[in-house]
């Protein structure tokens, strides 16, 4: 039996707008293993949200693939694909907003099991509406509270809770810490690894926080205008970063120390407009190795070693001049 719990290939969303086609996902693929956390990066507007909402559905592809323990996601019908949402979940991330306030914390947790109709019974669901506060960690006093009575990083625990209160096995974490305090952020990011651990989920972890993600990956793809630039597992990336633009994401990465060495690499240039983007290098216009290539034809993710990969033309020429 495969390893492989989800499959994405070629997946691309293009928007219609007043000026023309926005490219925010373009021909993404890549595979997230049972139990493993693939990590998403790379700066605002890039992408990685969409991609994460493609993946659950949330929102129709213009092309491209989903496949999920073998079901192809976007063939499936409506009564099938409402089956299929009680394994796929999503943790957005601002808590309040995601949140009705109009209901309490019990009635949060209970509605997917009463609209799904798990564990019939009213007594039954509170009985598992309080199992599930306790496993995110949640005192049973808070039950009927109401989000505005409760912190960013309690209002966190409660969306953990509901995303788990059907049978889930994936979770699209849509930067489920960056709205919480740096002390709290900890707290939460502990408590997705030991979930993932105790329960075998399976995470996407969108971020623009490169040290959060190094912490809380097994692999990381870093994404770039719609388009995958790098890809490779978390320790390999941070050790031997290929695309021009890693290595700038990582140079911006603080170093809590006085004795810190090594400069920040500072992007200068125009950053390339995703809409109708040419056929080129999408990071041309801001890369400082650019070469004429990368103005003419838009280079291709290739693996390179293991399970690294990287969409450059700077790596395919000195690998050529090498040969």
């Amino acid at each position: 039996m495969s390893d492989i719990l989800l499959k994405a290939r070629n997946l691309k969303k293009y928007f219609k707008t007043p000026t023309g086609t926005l490219h925010a996902v373009d021909d993404v693929s890549f595979d997230l293993e049972k139990g493993k956390t693939l990590g998403l990066v790379g700066e605002s507007g890039c992408g990685k949200s969409t991609t994460g909402r493609l993946l659950l559905r949330l929102l129709e592809p213009t092309s491209g693939q989903v496949v999920f323990e073998d079901m192809d996601v976007f063939s499936l019908s409506g009564k099938a694909m409402r089956e299929l949402r009680k394994e796929m979940q999503i943790i957005f991330q601002d808590p309040f907003s995601s949140l009705d306030p109009r209901k309490t914390i019990g009635e949060t947790i209970e509605e997917p099991m009463r609209i799904n109709k798990l564990h019939e019974g009213g007594s039954r669901r509170m009985e598992k509406v309080h199992e599930l506060m306790s496993l995110v960690g949640l005192a049973d006093r808070l039950v009927n509270t109401y989000p505005h009575e409760l912190d960013g990083g309690r209002l966190q625990r409660v969306g953990i809770a509901r995303a788990l209160s059907l049978n889930t096995k994936f979770i699209v974490c849509d930067e489920p810490v960056s709205a919480l305090d740096v002390s709290i952020r900890a707290q939460i990011l502990n408590l997705l690894a030991d979930l993932q651990e105790r329960l075998g989920l399976t995470y996407l972890f969108i971020t623009h926080d490169l040290a959060v993600v190094n912490h809380f990956s097994d692999d990381i793809a870093v994404m770039y205008l719609g388009k995958i630039v790098e890809q490779a597992p978390a320790e390999e990336l941070f050790a031997n970063p290929v695309h021009p633009y890693t290595e700038a994401l990582l140079s911006a990465i603080p170093i809590p120390s006085l004795d810190a060495k090594g400069s920040k690499i500072i992007l200068k240039g125009e950053l390339s407009s995703p809409i109708d983007p040419k056929p080129v290098c999408r990071f041309a216009g801001r890369c400082p190795y650019a070469q004429d290539i990368c103005t003419q034809q838009d280079p291709a993710l290739e693996n390179i070693s293991g399970s690294h990969f990287v969409a450059c033309h700077l790596f395919r020429a000195s690998r050529e001049n090498r040969a």
